[in-house]
């Protein structure tokens, strides 16, 4: 299935991906960030928060931009 991933981290990007129709937002977390720590980003699907188990369904927005700024005081 598609979804739009929109990645604020950084320089940041948006694109198309598909994923698994089982696909949670923490195994699309971890898929795209890796090592990174969850609690230092804010995730919203479909522009509201979400939790860890929800399940990615077709044309759904993920959002993950950081709370922490690297290099800000």
């Amino acid at each position: 299935m598609k979804i739009l991933f929109i990645n604020n981290n950084g320089g940041g990007f948006a694109d198309y991906l598909e994923v698994d129709e089982s696909t949670t937002v923490t195994i699309l977390f971890e898929q795209r960030l890796g090592e990174a720590k969850p609690q230092d980003y804010l995730i919203r699907v479909n522009r509201q928060p979400c939790s860890p188990d929800q399940i990615l369904r077709e044309g759904d927005r993920v959002s993950i931009t950081p709370t922490k700024i690297e290099g800000a005081a």
